[in-house]
């Protein structure tokens, strides 16, 4: 690890550690031709008896071939050049670092917590893949945790207001997000504990599935009371492939797709939700996270280090993690602050490089995009409406390909994420009745970003499980349908209501991706 790190100087000085005019993305405007050619190419096919042009290659240029193992989320963006490999590489080695408690021996690697939820980016993200809830009373919760908080009375009490206007504050002892770890001599803030119901959905030709209906709660407090009120919301670490295409997919596009009042009257309402970037300094589109809080991958991540591991960065520089104001021998622990990385446990370069590994994770190649099966299922996907949501094409930006900020793997890329990156309410079912972010901006405890599909079907080859949704409920990807609610209620009743060969199909295509 002492060589890692002693590489980080030589390696940061091929990319921008600037302050914020290097975090721009290094955009050069679309031309009126490109755009009336973007909008034929990303218009939704109508043409299922084949495979679409580069349907093979959802990330694009970037689209990994190579060999699908356990391997497969954790290459780099096939078209990255060669001299930029290095940086994946480090970036790489800084994300299966295991961080430990200050003071250390070890350079560099000391300021883990006092709380934290893992010690590396990869416990959660395990093999660059999706995390999933505990499986028994022996396994741990090491990829999945409970944010909380607490309710505000409404901005405006005079008016009738949705959900998502109703602000919300951290809990006053533990704060944002519950951290199940502590370094020694710290207690470890609670123990989630999950209880599941099961529930019949009758579905055609008298075929039945059962769904697992969660209960979250916590245990073992070690800060004292938390408050009555406390709002909880499970997170399950998500893959971490295509993070960089869908980043620089132009947010004029996806804002165009935004239609809260639902103004064309299909029922889907997706809506933005706009944060103020720290990164930029301005107010950007969402489109990280389960709830879209962060504009960047770099904001991200830096929100990662600071709750999940408690290390201190540019975005979040108390060294004491998320330790709050009533956890007063939590903020007096020694951090591993260095003038090396600014003051920080996390400096710059780092960041940076964790930031590049992050954006330049390949999405594997499609597979079987021939098969009729897998045809049959695209076509009944776009029949049901689920295009509604999961947009299947973009394009995104063209960016600079030289220089120390230049994206030459992302730029003008055709992908097939299957999102628009929007907030839709999915039903009570889904619902975590915690609101995210303030108003009138943030999300409400209905919604949800609309989650990302490509990779979907490779879960169980890298990380051994099939659980799916933001907090792993769903056990296969039908249970994930018939879970969706809300905007999605139509298309989640008319799979129900498929034959049992076209719902085999429908999944069969979702695998695919």
């Amino acid at each position: 690890m002492l060589q890692l790190i002693c590489l980080i100087p030589v390696v940061a000085a091929l990319i921008s550690v600037k302050a914020a005019a290097e975090t721009h993305l290094p955009i050069v405007p679309r031309t009126d031709a490109e755009r009336a050619r973007i909008a034929k190419v990303v218009k939704p096919t109508t043409d299922f008896s084949q495979p679409e042009s580069f349907e093979e290659r959802p990330g694009g240029a970037a689209t990994s071939f190579k060999r699908v193992n356990r391997d497969a989320f954790s290459h780099a963006s096939a078209n990255m050049p060669f001299e930029r490999e290095l940086l994946f590489k480090v970036g790489n080695g800084l994300f299966k670092k295991i961080w430990v408690a200050a003071p250390a021996s070890t350079i560099a690697s000391d300021g883990l917590g006092p709380l934290y939820n893992a010690r590396s980016c990869q416990r959660c993200h395990l093999k660059d893949g999706r995390g999933h809830p505990p499986e028994g009373p022996e396994d741990t919760a090491v990829s999945m945790f409970l944010r909380v908080s607490v309710p505000l009375e409404p901005v405006d009490p005079t008016k009738a207001m949705a959900d998502y206007l109703f602000a919300t504050a951290p809990e006053p002892t533990y704060g944002e997000q519950l951290q199940d770890f502590a370094i020694p001599g710290h207690p470890a803030e609670a123990r989630m504990t999950i209880s599941y119901e099961e529930i019949e959905v009758l579905l055609s030709d008298g075929e039945t599935a059962a769904l697992r209906k969660p209960t979250y709660g916590v245990a073992d407090l070690g800060y004292g009371p938390m408050r009555k009120d406390a709002l909880l919301s499970p997170r399950v670490a998500p893959q971490m492939i295509g993070l960089g295409l869908l980043e620089a997919i132009p947010q004029e596009e996806l804002l165009t797709r935004a239609d809260p009042d639902d103004a064309d009257g299909d029922g889907i309402s997706g809506r933005a939700r706009m944060v103020d970037s720290a990164e930029t300094g301005e107010r950007l589109m969402g489109r990280f996270g389960l709830k879209a809080g962060a504009a960047t991958v770099r904001e991200q991540s830096a929100g990662a280090f600071a709750g999940d591991m408690g290390l201190s960065n540019a975005h979040a520089p108390a060294g004491w993690g998320e330790c709050t104001e009533n956890q007063s021998d939590c903020r007096a622990a020694k951090d591993g602050a260095s003038e090396q990385h600014q003051g920080l446990e996390v400096g710059a370069e780092a960041m940076d490089l964790v930031t590049f590994y992050a954006q330049n994770l390949a999405v594997p190649a499609r597979r079987d995009v021939d098969d009729p099966q897998v045809l049959r299922g695209k076509e009944l996907f776009y029949e049901v409406g689920c295009v509604a949501c999961h947009t299947p094409k973009h394009v995104t930006h063209r960016l600079r390909k030289t220089g120390d900020d230049g994206q030459p793997e992302q730029s003008f890329q055709l992908i097939w994420p299957y999102t628009d990156l929007l907030l839709h309410d999915m039903g009570e079912g889904l619902a975590d009745g915690r609101p995210e972010g303030q108003p009138p901006d943030g999300a409400s405890g209905r919604e949800w970003r609309t989650a990302p599909l490509w990779g979907v079907g490779l879960t169980e080859k890298v990380n051994g499980h099939t659980y799916f949704l933001h907090d792993g409920r769903a056990r296969n990807l039908l249970e994930a349908v018939l879970w969706h609610g809300g905007e999605a209620q139509l298309s989640r009743d008319a799979v129900v209501e498929m034959s049992k060969e076209d719902r085999a199909a429908l999944i069969r295509f979702l695998e695919s991706l």
